[in-house]
């Protein structure tokens, strides 16, 4: 077969996956992690340690699995299609409950931005109404969507390289140190409170084997890529969010709605600050435009292979799921009226690990998955023993990130998985039936 032109090097692709994995997820961690201190940087290399493993796992699914789909179609290797529904499921599900606390987050910013306090309800008023403008503004189809995303996204990753470089100029290794554990956690307690809101910053990355066509020797270049966006990714989280730790006092980030033009304001002015919250809010907004679209596509893609109802299979002429985009928008407006907190903080709080625990479930099914693909493929045992031991350590870190979510996200998030398995009793004669009939 003949090489393809214009295919991506290894490098493109590295810096694509890193990308992906920032967008706005950033934005409120430095207040998150200040809860905990600065020994939330152990919880920071665990995470590290534990999405590299994730993101190599997936690499060596989507090069080995014949199936479409892409989580839904690990699973069902081993799972059948059960386990094909309840990845595209959690995995929708956990999308719809990101937004809303990436639109909570453009709405911290906008709140420091434009000087104002909200109560409670305000703050789920203006999620509410963000929301909905993101989708109202995608009725258009996915060309602005995109561009606008590929503009956008430089109005986080900007100031974080700035924070990364210039930032340390104004660190205090006294003022770090003396944060270390401000709440006296214990050494497990203290890892275990920030490991939730650390993966957080690292979802997507089952999405960086989605470019495994556009790159020249997948097999070779899609886990490099893999493996190299996630350490790049890791790398400037753990800068920025640590460097911020030395500038700004502990007591002042835990408080802040827009942690990172606190710092900004904190070096060079109140004017920087206002500036970087300004592009903040952009990026922010234009992640949520960029995902509301994505998981209308999503529920497209179930309902077109009979997991969700027709109704979100419903286009326009430019191929645009509006029903689908409507009825996750009420969704997500009716969970924004459903976590009101006493603070913004406490809210995103709740949506993140709540977040974090439907997302993991789709994990857990891939990895678990992975021995069944690479036998069905005839991949050596050599090398299956490796990735055998890589999704073991990815299978543990993500089990371990459930229980950092605490009681009640994973209350919630039991009770929205068992309620998966009974939509899915409400499907499975499409799929079960026609097997058990042969």
């Amino acid at each position: 077969m003949e090489k393809q032109k214009n295919k991506m090097s290894v490098l493109q692709l590295t810096i694509i996956t890193a990308i992906n994995m920032m967008g706005s997820g950033i934005i409120m961690l430095p207040a998150k992690l200040a809860q905990v201190g600065t020994m939330s940087i152990l919880s920071w290399l665990v995470t590290a340690v534990g999405s590299m493993a994730l993101a190599y796992a997936f690499a060596q699914c989507g090069m080995f699995s014949r199936n479409a789909g892409g989580m839904g179609g690990y699973a069902e290797y081993s799972y059948g299609k059960a386990g094909s529904f309840m990845c595209n499921y959690t995995y929708g599900v956990s999308l719809v409950i990101a937004n809303a606390a990436i639109a909570i987050s453009a709405v911290g910013y906008a709140a420091v931005l434009l000087g104002i306090t909200l109560s409670p309800l305000q703050v789920a008023l203006c999620t509410i109404f963000t929301l909905w403008l993101a989708t109202v503004l995608n009725f258009g189809g996915a060309s602005i969507t995109g561009k606008l995303g590929s503009i956008t996204v430089w109005g986080v990753i900007a100031p974080v390289l700035v924070m990364c470089t210039a930032g340390w100029f104004w660190f205090s290794g006294k003022q770090y140190a003396g944060s270390w554990n401000p709440n006296h956690f214990s050494f497990f307690n203290g890892i275990g409170k920030s490991i939730a809101i650390t993966l957080w910053a690292f979802l997507g990355l089952e999405s960086a084997s989605a470019n495994m066509d556009s790159v020249d020797n997948p097999k070779k270049n899609v886990p490099i890529a893999c493996l190299g966006g996630t350490i790049g990714a890791a790398l400037i989280y753990i800068i920025s969010t640590n460097v911020i730790a030395g500038i700004v006092p502990n007591a002042q980030l835990v408080k802040s709605d827009a942690p990172f033009g606190l710092a900004f304001a904190s070096m060079f002015g109140p004017v920087a600050g206002k500036v970087v919250i300004g592009l903040m809010v952009m990026s922010c907004f234009g992640s949520l435009l960029g995902w509301q679209f994505t998981i209308a596509h999503v529920f497209r893609s179930s309902a077109d292979e009979g997991y969700f109802p027709k109704i979100f299979s419903k286009v326009t002429k430019t191929g645009t799921p509006i029903v689908a985009m409507v009825i996750i928008t009420c969704i997500q407006s009716l969970l924004a009226l459903m976590t009101i907190s006493p603070s913004l903080s406490k809210q995103f709080d709740t949506l993140v690990n709540l977040a974090v625990v439907t997302n993991i479930i789709p994990y857990l099914l891939s990895m678990s998955s992975l021995k069944v693909i690479q036998k069905s493929e005839g991949v050596p045992d050599s090398k299956a023993r490796v990735t055998d031991l890589i999704a073991l350590v990815a299978s543990l870190y993500s089990l371990y990130a459930l229980y950092g979510c605490g009681l009640e996200a994973m209350t919630y998030g039991g009770i929205v998985t068992f309620a998966g398995w009974t939509l899915y009793g409400f499907v499975s004669h499409r799929f079960d039936l026609k097997k058990n009939e042969v």
